[in-house]
């Protein structure tokens, strides 16, 4: 066949993807979790289904994550003992926090009652969810490394006070794929735009892209910009599908002569996954085809929208969403707790009847037992006071549940002491918890490993513990 030349000067290869890249759209979506374009590759792409390294107990992975550290001792951990020693600092409570005030004991301003049959005492503030409490594993020693927000958030989600580690739902991804190539493994939510600096909670650091996280702002709830140039406005779907695959052929060929390129393999993924999520995200995150029982259980607080759409994703085989209740303006709205603990009470009410309407719905659709719902911020809060209304950072114990996905039910584990300052039984790090979850989805932490920089890397480092005692 006889090639017509063209009289312009050629092009590089960089500007040739450039141009014909600029029909399909930047889709906002580069390094994310993708797929390949026929059958037979689909098999050999990185998020294809993986077998565990035994039978697990849970599937997904829904994080609720409440940054900004809520009060344990305002919330589920219970500590009467703080009313009776009231304005007194007691020496089980003369502990350095991150500001090291020197105030004495603050009861909480709200009330609690016992739920279940367990009697579960939960604060008022929690109404909806305290009615789940026989569904719900409470588990009240946890502890961390640090009282600051940065470095105690990246070791929730990373296993490490630093930012170059892979996320918790990066490393699921690595270990186990997900079940739908349509969809990405991981993806990350808050009724916010993107947190600037915030991707590394969601993100693949040293893995391969394809386990990254996607962000997806819940805030305007309209499907089809719920990712930023989802849409192409300029081609159709067929001319779409035929430039991807031709961007894909030279992206394969240049592979081909550079053997191994880590940012290539991710690009040519992340434009197979970007052209299928132009079709699969609006219905995904298209609530308005859930049942107006289903939408009244949830509420309609942004957050309560958040929860209805993790069930959503997890339905559709995503391997593990994060919903983050941050508010508008403000990324760690927990942290409100510094000058009036009853700040508490406002964002419970926007979050509270979305997580007991997860627990249920789940329930109600088979969903439960294979879906692991965790609640928890990076840390808790002093049962001492901060000025008059406010409470400081306490790493030293807080409180974290855990339901469905293999944990026992209406379960209480761990204490802090008697004021609810320290962990003192049981006592379980962050490291325990993800050594946990990942036993949970049959991964062994301690095999779930990448080689990097000459050093084998997992999530837990060189410590954690799982914690049978949780496990039903």
């Amino acid at each position: 066949m006889q090639l017509h030349r063209n009289p312009l000067p050629p092009l590089s290869r960089r500007d040739a993807l450039h141009r014909i890249g600029a029909g399909f759209g930047s889709l906002g979506l580069a390094g994310l979790c993708g797929n390949v374009n026929t059958a037979d590759a689909a098999q050999t792409s990185p998020l294809a289904p993986k077998a565990p390294h035994f039978a697990p107990k849970a599937k997904h992975v829904i994080q609720l994550f409440m940054p900004g550290g809520p009060s344990h001792v305002d919330t589920f951990d219970y500590k009467p003992m703080i009313a009776k020693f009231a304005g007194q600092r007691p020496k089980i409570v003369d502990r350095k926090s991150l500001r090291n005030t020197k105030n004495g004991l603050f009861p909480s301003p709200f009330g609690f009652k016992q739920y279940g049959q367990t009697g579960k005492w939960v604060s008022d503030i929690f109404p909806h969810t305290a009615q789940c409490a026989d569904d719900i594993c409470f588990i009240h020693s946890m502890h961390t490394n640090i009282p600051e927000h940065a470095g105690a958030m990246m070791m929730f989600n990373l296993g490490h006070l630093q930012p170059s580690r892979p996320s918790l739902g990066s490393w699921l991804c690595y270990g186990l794929g997900t079940e739908n190539q349509e969809l990405p493994g991981l993806v990350a939510m808050s009724p916010r735009a993107q947190p600037r600096g915030k991707a590394a909670h969601w993100g693949n650091a040293f893995l391969p892209g394809a386990y990254a996280g996607v962000y997806a702002n819940i805030a305007s709830m309209k499907p089809d910009s719920i990712l930023s140039d989802l849409k192409n406005p300029y081609l159709t779907r067929a001319e779409q599908r035929q430039q991807a695959d031709l961007l894909t052929q030279l992206n394969q060929f240049d592979l081909g002569r550079q053997r191994q390129d880590q940012k290539l393999e991710s690009s040519i993924q992340a434009m197979e996954m970007a052209f299928r999520m132009q079709f699969t995200v609006p219905d995904t995150f298209d609530t308005s085809k859930e049942s107006k029982t289903t939408l009244d259980m949830y509420g309609d607080s942004e957050f309560a929208k958040g929860c209805l759409i993790a069930r959503r994703l997890v339905e559709r085989g995503v391997r593990m969403v994060q919903l983050s209740h941050s508010v508008s303006g403000y990324d760690i709205a927990w942290d409100t707790g510094h000058g009036n603990i009853l700040h508490h009470r406002e964002l419970a009410q926007k979050s509270d009847q979305g997580i007991a309407a997860l627990i249920r719905d789940l329930k109600q659709r088979g969903l439960f037992d294979e879906t692991l719902i965790i609640w928890g911020g990076e840390f808790g809060r002093a049962p001492t006071s901060e000025g008059q209304k406010g409470r400081d950072h306490d790493h030293y114990g807080f409180t974290v549940w855990v339901a469905g996905g293999g944990v026992k039910s209406g379960f209480t584990y761990g204490a802090t002491d008697e004021f609810g300052c320290s962990a003192v039984a049981n006592r379980m790090h962050v490291h325990d918890l993800h050594a946990t979850i990942l036993h949970l989805m049959g991964l062994d932490h301690e095999k779930l490993t990448y080689r990097y920089s000459g050093l084998d890397f997992r999530l837990t480092g060189v410590a954690g513990n799982v914690v049978h005692d949780i496990i039903a």
